[in-house]
């Protein structure tokens, strides 16, 4: 991207940005809530089961 006088961005690449949840790090309780369950330590426990088994795959199955 270049910037522009006004503050504002212009984009200069040809393929959009595509971000997703699982190209940052996550801690089991924020999966935890995101999977819309309490964060009680039964499921803190789950999601780091997850997180440690399936890596960002845990993420992309529930933050699209």
């Amino acid at each position: 991207m270049k910037i522009k006088e006004a503050g504002m961005t212009e984009r200069t690449d040809k393929e959009p940005t595509v971000r997703t949840g699982a190209e940052q790090p996550w801690d089991p309780e924020d999966l935890t809530i995101a999977k819309g369950q309490d964060p009680t330590p039964a499921n803190v426990e789950r999601s780091r089961r997850e997180l440690a088994e399936e890596g960002p795959a845990a993420i992309e199955k529930t933050v699209p």
